[in-house]
């Protein structure tokens, strides 16, 4: 397998009369060796655009691509040793399963005997023995996506790049074929890319995640340190269904209460835990964000209660789900299942103070980060160096 390395790769894509769009902007990451790093974030954000870029679909404007230490930026995608999983599953409707596996190993001229051999592994592999001899026609939606995983694993490839590959498949099919590449990744021990605007699957299947906006990297960190501590206001609203509720404040002068923002009526204030006590006095008189889970969002609480109006109430079986109105904010509750209060109900609630989290309104940061700090999240191995 292969580590691969991103330093500082800026994507323009040029127009006539104008300055061009900037796809990926000065994105620096380094994805380990047999890793499974899953690019996320909003459709436009630059993760299909960075997927291609180490393939080699796209050449860099700037920066450098390597693979095992190897400057790949003008080396065509055929001699970089991938193999690339696409959305469409884009297979040969004339050929048989077999004969789409094999495919390309014929193309680069193996022996029959060793085509034969890595087609049986891999079909193996993926459960796909009882098909070998039907056309893609007559297959289902996930048949056909494990052939084209198949098709990649058979050419023994450095890595692995997944561009979104379960967007076509309905929901229980996705569930599946998400767990299997998972045992997959975990029986191969490959490195593996996978792009996906889907947070489940980020979440369920990455060792670490990247979350990109606007062509830059949020951040880099494996997948309940993104949900316990986002670095950032985008992070916090896009990791989690439903996302973070985010109040707009702003701190007393000395640091030690929350003020909301509410033009209609009287503020929320809140006493700040004391695990915020550090960012809280930096942060002191200023616009704050302060973020709280749905679950971190208690009825009939002891202490710290607040009156809200039930707007809407979602029972999903295990949970349930309340839209709240505080008069100045909306916020989501996840409650038990046997929770469930009547729409138009004055209910009082309250925040779990140790989870709460705190924004800098003005920057959107969590925290002030180091360049230490940085550099650990982006390159697994540098806190190892700093320290020799």
């Amino acid at each position: 397998m292969a580590r691969v390395v991103l330093e500082n790769i800026v994507k323009v894509y040029s127009e006539r009369n104008g300055p061009g769009v900037r796809a990926v902007n000065d994105v620096s990451l380094v994805i380990a060796d047999g890793e499974f790093m899953v690019l996320v974030g909003p459709s436009g954000c630059g993760k299909s655009t960075t997927l291609r870029l180490i393939a080699g679909l796209e050449s860099a404007t700037s920066g450098a691509i390597r693979i095992d230490d190897r400057l790949v930026n003008e080396v065509p995608p055929k001699d970089r040793d991938l193999a690339m999983v696409f959305q469409n599953y884009a297979l040969y409707p004339h050929m048989t399963v077999f004969e789409n596996l094999a495919f390309g190993l014929r193309q680069r001229q193996l022996p029959s005997t060793e085509i034969e051999a890595r087609v049986r592994e891999a079909s193996a592999m993926l459960g796909l023995e009882p098909y070998l001899q039907r056309r893609p026609a007559a297959l289902s939606g996930g048949q056909r996506q494990r052939v084209a995983v198949g098709r990649a694993i058979v050419r023994h490839p450095k890595v692995f790049l997944f561009d979104e590959p379960l967007s076509n498949l309905d929901a229980k099919m996705r569930a599946a074929t998400r767990a299997e590449l998972s045992r997959l990744h975990a029986r191969l021990g490959a490195t593996m890319v996978y792009v996906t605007h889907d947070q489940m699957e980020a979440m369920t299947m990455g060792d670490r995640i990247c979350v990109m906006h606007d062509g830059r990297i949020m951040q880099v960190a494996p997948p309940l340190e993104l949900y316990d501590r986002p670095a950032n206001l985008f992070v916090a609203g896009f990791i989690g269904s439903p996302p973070m509720n985010l109040l707009r404040g702003t701190l007393t002068a000395d640091g030690h209460e929350f003020q909301e923002d509410n033009p209609k009526g009287p503020p929320l204030r809140l006493s700040l835990p004391a695990h915020l006590a550090p960012r809280a006095a930096r942060l002191a008189g200023q616009p704050v964000v302060l973020g709280v889970r749905p679950e971190h969002i208690a009825a009939d609480p002891s202490s710290a209660a607040f009156g809200a109006r039930v707007d809407v109430v979602e029972p999903m079986g295990a949970e349930t789900f309340v839209h709240l109105d505080t008069g100045a904010h909306a916020l989501i509750a996840r409650f038990a299942p046997d929770q469930r209060p009547a729409r138009g109900e004055t209910i009082r609630v309250g925040f779990v103070p140790e989870k709460l989290h705190l924004f800098s309104a003005a920057s959107g940061e969590a925290r002030k980060a180091s360049s230490r700090r940085w550099l650990s999240l982006v390159w697994p191995s540098m806190p190892k160096l700093l320290t020799t």
